[in-house]
């Protein structure tokens, strides 16, 4: 069922002893989302706690806070679009219990059995900030910081489509409440670990151009991983890259991920609709930014990919 902004402010108010879903190969939107709305609810003395899949990738431990012990009663999703994308372990125990989902992709499938689902903002903690601010609690430096991390990283530091006035009108809101945003950018943008760069020289040498040039794939396989020490935690800088050569309108990052199956992760220069061509394959996310698991061996499924990519091209 979908339900406005002000009848997810009244479930929030209304209910307690949250668990917090945030979606597995957490990144900056879904986390800040999740941390921010945690720290908010406990300060109306509600129990909460955020969930994920795997651990924190480390680049987002400043994010983390204590859990606390009690009783559950309440499962809220945030920035989750599918509940295939809760990972395994988590999708397994919540997938039919979550009551609520709060989320920006206009690809939801409203799983849960109330969605808020706001496809006009950038990012989910723009959803959140709202929310937060009609609950009446105060936005703390603690509660900014999460929330702009969250829309810095889901707005490649405000250079993608999604931004809006609003967007910005949010972001400085937040740093007016204390959010360190020179030291955030700094943090999400500006710095890579060895193990990260050693895989994107890695990518970047095997990179494969088709029709015409218009297309640009990348493919990040285990044997990568091993050479390079890096993870699937380092990959999200990746998958930008391709769409940023001259010429490219659509930039793809093909992963193997450790049960040898393989994600696409699809990134979009208008008219090509990135979620449309994920969606042939199960996935969606929005019109620049999208995501897929695909079927097959490793040449299967890119062969796949591309061949759907051509038609939109």
């Amino acid at each position: 069922m979908l339900i406005d902004i002000g009848s997810t402010v009244s479930f929030l108010k209304s209910h307690d002893n949250f668990t917090i879903l945030t979606h597995a190969h957490p990144d900056g939107d879904t986390l800040g989302s999740g941390f921010g709305l945690c720290l908010a609810l406990r300060a109306l003395g509600k129990k909460a706690n955020v969930v994920n899949n795997e651990e924190l990738p480390p680049k987002f431990r400043y994010l983390e806070i204590e859990p606390q012990e009690f009783a559950e009663q309440t499962v809220v999703a945030v920035d989750i679009a599918d509940a295939n994308l809760m990972g395994n372990d988590i999708k397994a125990e919540y997938e039919t219990k979550v009551d609520l989902s709060i989320d920006h992709h206009g690809s939801n499938r409203l799983f849960a059995k109330m969605n808020y689902v706001d496809s006009s903002a950038a990012a989910a903690a723009q959803i959140i900030f709202e929310v937060i601010g009609l609950l009446g609690v105060e936005i703390t430096p603690q509660i900014a910081n999460c929330l702009y991390t969250g829309i810095s990283t889901d707005t490649g530091c405000f250079r993608y489509a999604n931004v809006t006035p609003a967007t910005l009108r949010t972001a400085a809101k937040l740093m007016e409440a204390g959010a360190d945003a020179a030291k955030i950018n700094v943090m999400m943008f500006e710095t890579k670990t060895r193990t990260y760069a050693a895989l994107e020289k890695l990518a970047l040498d095997g990179m494969q151009f088709f029709y015409d040039g218009k297309c640009a794939l990348i493919t990040i396989t285990r044997d990568m991983f091993a050479e390079s020490g890096s993870d699937e935690n380092e990959c999200d800088g990746i998958a930008a890259i391709s769409r940023q050569i001259e010429g490219v309108l659509v930039g793809v990052t093909v992963r193997e991920r450790r049960d040898g199956s393989f994600k696409a992760s699809v990134r979009t220069h208008n008219p090509v609709d990135a979620s449309a061509i994920c969606s042939r394959f199960g996935g969606g996310g929005h019109p620049n930014a999208a995501g897929c698991q695909l079927p097959g061996t490793k040449d299967e499924a890119i062969k796949q990919l591309i061949d759907v990519i051509g038609e939109f091209i």
